[in-house]
């Protein structure tokens, strides 16, 4: 249409990315396997972040991913979170949207992003002083009445463009240069940007668009009511859910670990999930949202993107949060009415897939554990996932 019009069409380099779309590409045709793992150190090699002299990197290895994985300490708590009040234009849009979506879901009253240059940098100085130091030992952890705990909460604006990633992860290197922050917290946050987050753009417009439709599982299940609501009596769920529809936020273990867990293990339709996390997140822009969704968490690409699906039971929620003490439901239960539905679900997901997801060498000693059971245990954990999965075609919330 644009070439029977005659009009003039410059297309211009995005900035917002390190790897350009056309690198990207060469740099997936040369190999058989897409790991964002290999990619990422090829961006650290080519932009020095974090590396040595003599081209090996910082501290002897590439990833202290499993120096990241810390439960919050009981007394420890995140920094005040940083605050920006509307401006005219920002209160003038709020009451508009007040007023013409007064009936949609979600709270507009608690919009208090960063909508300036100024502000973004603002928010980026106060994780770069207060959070940084604390992100990596802590930034898969869950806390009552913690929204942000450690976390930069920067990824909308600069998705938006009001940051720049090259400034942002060489102000982090010279940060751990001068002894400011550990070299874990450093290695994971500039890992999350130069690595992940250029691999899913890079994936994105790899595989569009008949990457949207894929659904490895064969998933059929409607997404439940209470994803718009929050009213669930799992309080993990309620937790991330309330949150996200207040605020717009939730970090990436509870979009990964607690709502897409869930719908992983229900067996949500890919595209419904999808549509969810792109309508309720304020850093929610299709090339980021859809690989993220539908290959990380869904594993409806059979693995093009992560190596294996991203289950959990609730044992990895108590392990990283403080939700299971408050919860109406018991995590130490499996196959009682009172237990909690992540845990059933979880043995369900993985007996009802097994052609499927038996030979992952990563799942060898989960089966293993599920082979274990005596038949009589597995079968009531079959019946409880059952009941549970009747109750969500049922459209009744758990």
């Amino acid at each position: 249409a644009l070439h029977d019009a005659a009009l003039p069409l410059v297309w211009h380099r995005d900035t917002r990315f390190l790897c350009s779309r056309e690198a990207f590409a060469r740099w997936a045709h040369e190999r058989r396997q897409l790991r964002m793992e290999h990619f990422y150190r090829g961006m650290r090699k080519r932009t020095g972040l974090l590396m040595e002299p003599d081209g090996s990197p910082a501290g002897g290895a590439w990833n202290f991913d499993g120096e990241n994985r810390k439960p919050l300490p009981r007394q420890l708590r995140g920094p005040f979170a940083a605050h920006f009040a509307q401006d005219g234009i920002t209160a003038a849009v709020v009451a508009l949207v007040r007023r013409r979506f007064s009936d949609h879901y979600g709270d507009i009253d608690g919009f208090d992003y960063p909508v300036t240059h100024a502000e973004a940098h603002q928010l980026w100085q106060h994780f770069l002083d207060f959070g940084l130091a604390a992100f990596g030992d802590y930034q898969d952890a869950m806390a009552e009445g913690e929204p942000y705990l450690f976390h930069a909460r920067i990824s909308a604006a600069l998705n938006i463009g009001l940051l720049d990633v090259r400034c942002l992860c060489e102000e982090v290197d010279q940060a751990w240069r001068e002894g400011r922050v550990p070299l874990n917290a450093a290695e994971g946050f500039i890992r999350q940007l130069i690595g992940w987050r250029e691999y899913v753009h890079g994936i994105y417009w790899l595989r569009m668009p008949e990457y949207a439709g894929l659904n490895h599982l064969g998933n059929d299940r409607a997404l439940p009511e209470f994803y718009w609501t929050g009213r669930t009596r799992m309080r993990c769920m309620q937790q991330a859910i309330s949150q996200t529809l207040r605020l717009g936020y939730a970090h990436h273990i509870q979009r990964l670990m607690v709502t897409g867990n869930f719908a992983l293990l229900a067996g949500i339709v890919p595209t419904a999930i999808c549509e969810w996390y792109l309508a309720v997140y304020m850093d929610a822009f299709d090339w980021v949202e859809l690989p993220n969704t539908l290959g990380m968490v869904m594993h409806a690409d059979g693995g093009y993107l992560g190596s294996k699906p991203y289950c959990a039971s609730g044992r990895y929620i108590q392990r990283m949060s403080d939700h299971c003490k408050a919860c109406s439901y018991k995590v130490d239960h499996v196959i009682e009415d009172d237990a909690c539905p992540f845990n059933a679900l979880y043995w369900h997901f993985l007996i009802r897939h097994r052609p499927l997801l038996s030979t992952n060498p990563r799942l060898t000693l989960v089966y293993r554990s599920l082979d274990g059971m005596t038949a009589s245990r597995r079968d009531a954990v079959w019946q409880r996932g059952q009941a549970l999965l009747a109750q969500l075609d049922a459209r009744q919330p758990l």
